[in-house]
């Protein structure tokens, strides 16, 4: 299933299961409590490699910029 920037960034925002599966709900999305919960639990504990850091950062992926100079 794909979803959009909007689902995302409203899911990212649940502070718990029942949150996100009224949010699930609400979006028409199938989502167990079993999967909101693992969903919960993960958040805030992965952490962005250097290379995902840079791309949000720099808003492209790195070696395809190409306004600059010089790709890296």
């Amino acid at each position: 299933m794909t979803f959009t920037k909007e689902q995302i960034r409203k899911a990212m925002t649940c502070k718990t299961a029942d949150e996100l599966l009224a949010l699930a709900n609400s979006e028409e999305v199938e989502l167990s409590r079993e999967q909101a919960e693992e969903y919960i639990a993960t958040q805030g504990k992965r952490k962005l490699t250097d290379e995902e850091l840079a791309q949000v950062v720099g808003g492209f992926k790195s070696g395809l910029c190409t306004q600059c100079s010089k790709n890296k």
